[in-house]
């Protein structure tokens, strides 16, 4: 047994996954979280894979209360970039004196083994709150406990327009095909949580355009449908 508490940065996404592990580390007194992470496509002012406005984003971490910055990333940097630009603020927060990097991963093993690498050579360990659980129960918790969110980003190859701008909730869940990941753990969907148990007020905001963007990365082409969330 150890009466420490470990100093503890959580990589915040503004969605469903990263504020229910968040909710977890809050209840466990061997973490103190008090720094959210966050990337932000500076081109666009919006963060990173979900597309959802940093105004927003400001006023989701004022809502929950807990300090936090920005990673200001390139349109499309390179991972070379991205390492680099994360290997300044990773220093910055070691000076500070946090131990631990927190992460809202379920059952990604290849990038929960990248975190870990990345972090090793600082001497910062990892904590994974939802790591391994079923994503069904915690879809359930998540709703159940009183988060409030809706998606902002869809894969447009495995999940149809329709998708984008909905408010999680079981029928949600029902309406998900077969061989989507109910927690979209492979990037079937991303959300932004705007109201939950540990929130000081709920995020307010109406609903914009819902837009078809298509990429062609490496020859991969890939088109995802983003519902733009305007702040109030």
């Amino acid at each position: 047994m150890h009466n420490k508490t470990f100093k503890t940065y959580f990589n915040w996404s503004s969605g469903k996954d990263s504020a229910l592990a968040l909710y977890y580390l809050l209840q466990d007194k061997n973490y103190s979280v008090d720094y959210l992470l966050t990337s932000v496509n500076s081109h666009y002012n919006r963060v990173s894979m979900h597309g959802l406005r940093k105004e927003l984003l400001e006023k989701q971490v004022q809502a929950v209360g807990i300090p936090g910055t920005n990673i200001e990333l390139l349109e499309q940097p390179t991972n070379a970039e991205y390492e680099t630009i994360m290997k300044g603020k990773v220093e910055n927060l070691l000076t500070e004196g946090y131990e631990y990097a927190a992460f809202g991963d379920i059952f990604l093993e290849d990038l929960k083994t990248y975190r870990e690498n990345q972090l090793k050579p600082f001497g910062i360990k990892t904590v994974f709150p939802l790591w391994k659980k079923d994503t069904k129960k915690l879809m359930s918790q998540f709703i159940d406990l009183g988060f409030k969110a809706i998606t902002v980003c869809i894969d447009g190859s495995k999940l149809d327009k329709s998708f984008a701008g909905r408010i999680i909730d079981h029928d949600f869940i029902n309406d998900l095909p077969k061989d989507v990941d109910i927690c979209g753990e492979n990037g079937e969907f991303h959300t932004f949580c705007f109201d939950g148990p540990y929130f000081k007020k709920p995020v307010n905001f109406t609903k914009g355009e819902i837009i078809m963007r298509e990429y062609n990365t490496k020859g991969f082409k890939s088109k995802f449908w983003f519902c733009d969330l305007l702040p109030e």
